[in-house]
């Protein structure tokens, strides 16, 4: 069913792709030839910012496709000329994946689809309020996903590094520390960072793969598998000085994340202290990892990430 022109590659539609994840996949699927299209509710949007994604997007040769996720009839037209259907759509419409659920079983055709993840892994997990109610939700889109059939790939990339490594993982930090650091718990434990680009080019390494069909794609790149105190280390190689580093024990940061930024600091919490990053081994009964599947792909290291912010 795929096109010509993507020589035998799955045709790719991607809802949620000008969104903060979704643009780095549908770059990546058009780098990687397959005919692509984006779901969007308007094809010539007002914000000069959202027009100019869509530009790059036309440039790169992505078609746009105006409808809109709540509107099933051209929900279902878009995916009828899709073979893959791949959600980026952000944390408040996580739950209305329900809607692209009932409109891929309508089409009947489509070979795989990635809901909206991309991140911890929300079946294996030791979250506390309000992250644990947020994987909640995405797990129970991966239940209606399988109790309807239809043939999945999950992707679990853990941290954003563009969302986590500036601020050296602490939350609520904007720039890079150069004097002092907070450290959740002993600062031992390892969590993974992977860059915005290598999510992209991971899942659509993924779309074709036999391999990934009905597993989780964790990506877990060993040199950005990293401790606190293994990152804030790095960062002192670069800056060339020793950061003063206070440790933050659990029961403190429990109490934080009754505050505001009460999600990451949550979430934090559950890679930080509970280990839920790394705490487990990937079992290829239900997972593989990414790095192993593609070895000759190369991914950008924390080590090299960490340079943006000399």
């Amino acid at each position: 069913m795929a096109s010509a022109a993507g020589e035998g590659r799955s045709r790719v539609l991607v809802i949620g792709g000008t969104g903060y994840i979704g643009r780095f996949i549908v770059a990546a699927s058009a780098r990687e030839g397959h005919p692509t299209a984006v779901l969007v509710r308007d094809a010539a949007p007002a914000d000069p910012a959202k027009a100019a994604v869509l530009q790059g997007f036309r440039d790169a040769g992505v078609a746009i496709v105006e409808g809109d996720m709540y509107d099933h009839e051209s929900l279902v037209t878009a995916i009828k000329s899709a073979d893959v259907v791949i959600s980026a759509v952000g944390y408040q419409q996580l739950p209305d994946q329900t809607l692209i659920i009932s409109a891929i079983k309508e089409v009947g055709h489509v070979k795989r689809f990635f809901p909206s993840e991309y991140g911890n892994d929300v079946d294996r997990n030791h979250a506390v309020e309000p992250a644990k109610t947020v994987f909640g939700g995405k797990a129970r889109i991966r239940r209606a996903i399988e109790a309807e059939g239809i043939p999945y790939t999950y992707v679990s990339s853990n941290f954003f590094a563009g969302r986590f490594l500036r601020s050296l993982a602490q939350i609520g930090v904007t720039e890079p520390p150069t004097e002092k650091v907070l450290i959740m718990g002993d600062g031992n434990v390892k969590g993974v960072f992977t860059a915005e680009e290598d999510v992209g080019t991971y899942t659509i390494k993924a779309v074709d793969d036999p391999r990934t069909l009905n597993k989780i794609l964790y990506l877990r790149p060993p040199s950005n598998t990293l401790s606190h105190n293994e990152l804030v280390s790095l960062w002192e190689k670069k800056l060339g000085k020793t950061l003063e580093r206070v440790y933050l024990p659990e029961d403190e940061l429990l109490k934080k994340i009754q505050g505001p930024l009460s999600v990451p600091l949550a979430i934090s919490h559950s890679v930080w202290l509970k280990g839920d990053h790394t705490n487990f081994e990937i079992d290829p009964s239900f997972g593989v990892e990414a790095t192993q599947l593609y070895p000759d792909v190369p991914y950008i290291t924390v080590d090299e990430y960490l340079n943006r912010f000399l």
